[in-house]
């Protein structure tokens, strides 16, 4: 890592892998009846709402992180890890065509940095199968007996640019000729920090960023990609 000077930085969910992450996970512990059944019952519930367009991807979003948070209380930390495992393993081919060249191309010369907003468990078992040099997901706490307390210490999602910050800081690293991909509004404060940002995919409010800032927006549509250039900032 020390000899690479650029650096790269990826969202991971709906950016990398075509899905999320954290509702997989969630779905592997109640297999695994560590979850209970009625657990990922209220989160179809309110996912189907979405899709049907009597709800917002954000109302899920908000529901998959209390659900995780509510039922992650006194799990042994080893069942979320050995299915954090069986996640990454499973789901390690399912990645957008662009994100894969892009990973392929850049690690190459680039510090490759993920950040995600899913528990850090499965963004660890994820980004080590693409050799990321760094990683960040949401870290909750631990006991004594690595037994789970419910308390979130950690939320990269809060702010994903001040989490680069600190990275490029403790690790002598220039932003000059960077590289940063997302796909929602949370990823647009790390976007703006790189000399190459890319909306992918983005939703309404990164769309509306991206337009404003004259950034380079991607859509991927089967095994289609179409890109769009912004050639002047909205005002």
């Amino acid at each position: 890592m020390k000899s690479k000077k650029k650096i790269a930085i990826f969202d991971i969910d709906g950016t990398i892998f075509r899905k999320n992450l954290h509702f997989e996970l969630l779905d592997q512990l109640v297999w695994m009846k560590v979850f209970k059944r009625e657990v990922r019952d209220e989160l179809i519930r309110v996912y189907g709402k979405w899709l049907n367009n009597e709800g917002t991807y954000d109302a899920y979003r908000v529901k998959l992180v209390k659900l995780y948070e509510e039922n992650i209380n006194g799990c042994d930390q080893e069942e979320i890890i050995k299915a954090s495992k069986r996640v990454a393993e499973f789901n390690a081919k399912r990645i957008y065509i662009l994100a894969k060249r892009l990973l392929e191309k850049l690690r190459k010369d680039h510090v490759m940095v993920a950040i995600s907003g899913s528990p850090i468990e499965i963004v660890k078992e994820y980004a080590e199968i693409f050799d990321f040099d760094a990683y960040f997901g949401s870290v909750y706490e631990i006991d004594k007996n690595k037994i789970y307390t419910g308390n979130t210490i950690f939320e990269p999602t809060k702010d994903k640019g001040a989490v680069v910050k600190q990275f490029v800081a403790e690790n002598d690293i220039s932003l000059v000729s960077s590289f940063g991909i997302g796909d929602t509004e949370s990823d647009a404060k790390f976007l703006e920090l790189v000399d190459e940002p890319l909306a992918f995919n983005p939703d309404a409010n990164l769309k509306k960023i991206a337009e404003k800032q004259c950034w380079k927006i991607a859509v991927e549509k089967k095994d289609v990609i179409y890109e769009i250039y912004p050639n002047k900032k909205i005002k």
